[in-house]
């Protein structure tokens, strides 16, 4: 970065850090800051805005168009296990509660909707997410005015506020908004659409999906996964059999998103698309759907050529928990990638399948710390006696962490202790 947009964001940082944590935002201060952002570019606005948003107290999230697929990967190894003698770190967090936007006073927010109308396109959604995202009084109407103006940068950011708003109101002029002229404006207002939340705009969302502009079709689509209404599902289907890449990927996560069962034979062939990323999407909605109608097909995609494929059916495989998926799991134990390995291993010990005992005791050899640990917590979760023996030699591995593993393993095989622990760690939904 060139020094002198470093300046700005520094100085912008520093003006925002200012503000003392206890009080509400300064109007003077804020009106400092937008000033300068005015004169930056975007990219430093954007960086600021994060900045900014990061000491008074919320969020921000940079991208108008978010990212549609927060891939969830499992942290494969969540054992009851602690060396011994030692009892690890204890972290004391502190959180600060701060007051935040909607403590600040109406000379605040006019200090945002003075620069509503700005030229710069950063500076006019930071504006428009501030106002939106505290209520402000008399935001609804001022960003349904914005909606009305000539320019389409003001009418996008028009629309960016409504979504922060969240107002059922907003669905009328949005809806006029989905027709716009300009396809920017258009996506946005998809985006919004969803963000309202409400199932019964499915049916503009819907036509939004045959809009001529891909990034339209793209974000009618993201919307139609955040309503989860499987009212959808066949418009999604539809929008699986799109041109763009992008289109076919984020219908797929939104069909995920959705969790209908009625899904799954909509998104089976696109484990065959020729693009990676929607092979992706497409086995991280299978792996949330969670059907075992899904394992032939994804146990094939455990040989993807693409790392994010394969690491990705593995997981979905753990989460569909099916007896049908040991054999390609236990091809996946020998993979190349210690990553997939150990997620191989993990998913074994998700499905709890005696097949998979012989496998994985092999796998208790592997030349990474890391799988031996995984293939000795999977062995663990399985419980037969048949793993006694594999899991005694490993207690004296190099690695104190798999001697650990496989002491734990033990355990929860002996039949003799009065009290067996199971562990189950499931991955989280994005939230």
């Amino acid at each position: 970065m060139p020094r002198w947009p470093l300046g700005f964001l520094l100085a912008a940082t520093a003006l925002a850090a200012q503000q003392p944590p206890d009080t509400p935002p300064d109007s003077a201060r804020v009106a400092a800051v937008l000033a300068l952002l005015e004169t930056s570019d975007s990219t430093v606005c954007e960086l600021a805005a994060q900045a900014i948003s990061n000491a008074w107290g919320w969020s921000w999230q940079p991208q108008l168009f978010p990212t549609p697929m927060p891939m969830p990967m499992p942290a494969p190894m969540p054992m009851p296990m602690m060396r011994k003698g030692s009892h690890g770190p204890h972290v004391r967090v502190r959180v600060n509660h701060r007051p935040g936007w909607r403590a600040a006073d109406s000379a605040t927010f006019g200090a945002f909707g003075a620069v509503l109308r700005d030229d710069n396109r950063c500076v006019r959604n930071i504006a428009a997410r501030v106002l939106g995202r505290a209520g402000a009084a008399g935001s609804y109407e001022v960003f349904v005015a914005l909606l009305r103006e000539a320019a389409p940068g003001l009418r996008e950011t028009g629309a960016l506020g409504l979504g922060e708003l969240q107002d059922r109101r907003a669905l009328r002029p949005l809806q006029d908004a989905l027709r716009d002229r300009d396809a920017r404006v258009r996506a946005t207002a998809a985006r919004t659409v969803g963000e309202i939340g409400d199932s019964s705009s499915v049916g503009m969302l819907t036509t939004a999906l045959g809009d001529d502009a891909a990034p339209v079709r793209q974000a009618a689509a993201w919307a139609l996964g955040r309503l989860e209404s499987p009212v959808a599902l066949s418009a999604l289907g539809g929008a699986l059999k799109d041109t763009s890449p992008g289109v076919r990927r984020t219908a797929a996560w939104a069909l995920g998103d959705i969790e209908d069962r009625a899904a799954v034979d909509l998104l089976l062939p696109l484990l065959r698309d020729r693009d990676a990323t929607v092979r992706l999407a497409a086995t991280y909605a299978l792996g949330r759907i969670e059907s075992p109608r899904a394992v032939r097909d994804l146990g094939a995609l455990v040989r993807d050529a693409s790392p994010d494929v394969k690491r990705a059916a593995i997981w979905a495989l753990g989460q569909i928990d099916d007896p049908g998926a040991v054999a390609a799991l236990s091809v996946a134990l020998k993979d190349a990638d210690p990553h997939a390995r150990q997620l191989a291993a993990w998913a074994l010990g998700q499905i709890d399948d005696p097949d998979a005992i012989d496998p994985l005791a092999a796998a208790l050899k592997d030349r990474e710390p890391d799988v031996r640990v995984a293939a000795a917590w999977a062995l663990g979760q399985i419980e037969s006696s048949r793993a006694v023996e594999p899991l005694k030699a490993a207690l004296h591995d190099e690695s104190p962490d798999v001697q650990d593993a496989a002491g734990w393993a033990l355990d929860q095989i002996d039949n003799e202790r009065p009290v067996r622990v199971r562990v189950r760690p499931r991955v989280r939904k994005p939230i």
